[in-house]
């Protein structure tokens, strides 16, 4: 689906880093002349990555097309069965960035097959969330990663920490495979999101980060560890 960037898409640019500088960057927001506080406590974010059987959305991305979306289904915590669940449509063009989410209900990713999470998905979601669904229905890889959130004074700016990020080979498996882990370097990712009239000021913090900006995406490294390069 094509769409015009809405009014409240925001600019994000990501930085990926090393683990071992954690403690670095972490600081580095808090003392930065933004002003960044933390806006909400630390918790896990779970997220199951949908696509065609051909995995579209995935060459769409490492083409670099200007405009590109992913499906993911998102719930927070250490649970495996979540009583709120989202799927959300990650799209972009660009440098911007915004989604849609649609309410998906309660989900069992310990007992439950994929056949009936897919349809449980399904039938929990509104009409406009069901096209979306169903034109990538296929579950490739579950990613589970911590999440620090940090927001300047009035905010405009936010900034988003990621860590100890683990990702699950979902192909071909009837039920979810939250137990054999594929591998990953050990990385932090962080983000700094701003609005358009918030520019100057973002551009001004990122110029001061301490790393250089990186093209990444969870869904793309998620697919390169469980499958290797794919071509495009």
């Amino acid at each position: 689906m094509t769409e015009k960037p809405p009014e409240d898409a925001r600019y994000e640019i990501k930085f990926v880093a090393d683990a071992t500088r954690y403690h670095e960057l972490e600081r580095w927001i808090l003392l930065n002349p933004a002003g960044f506080h933390t806006s909400y406590p630390p918790r896990q974010v779970n997220n199951v990555y949908f696509d065609t059987p051909d995995l579209f959305a995935y060459a769409e991305n490492l083409s670099g097309a200007s405009s590109r979306s992913k499906v993911r289904l998102r719930w927070y915590g250490d649970t495996l069965q979540p009583e709120k669940s989202v799927l959300e449509i990650k799209r972009r063009r660009n440098h911007l960035g915004w989604k849609h989410r649609y309410p998906a209900g309660p989900m069992d990713f310990e007992s439950q097959t994929w056949r009936r999470l897919q349809r449980d998905v399904r039938k929990s979601l509104s009409p406009v969330g069901r096209i979306w669904f169903d034109e990538s229905p296929q579950p490739v890889l579950i990613n589970r990663y911590f999440r620090q959130y940090f927001e300047s004074p009035e905010g405009g700016l936010r900034a988003t920490l990621d860590f100890r990020q683990r990702v699950y080979d979902q192909r071909l498996k009837s039920r979810p495979n939250l137990r054999f882990r594929a591998n990953l370097p050990d990385t932090l990712v962080v983000e700094i999101k701003f609005g358009r009239h918030e520019h100057a000021l973002g551009s001004e913090v990122i110029a001061s980060l301490p790393v250089r900006v990186s093209r990444n995406s969870k869904y793309m490294i998620g697919v390169g560890a469980i499958a290797g390069p794919l071509r495009a």
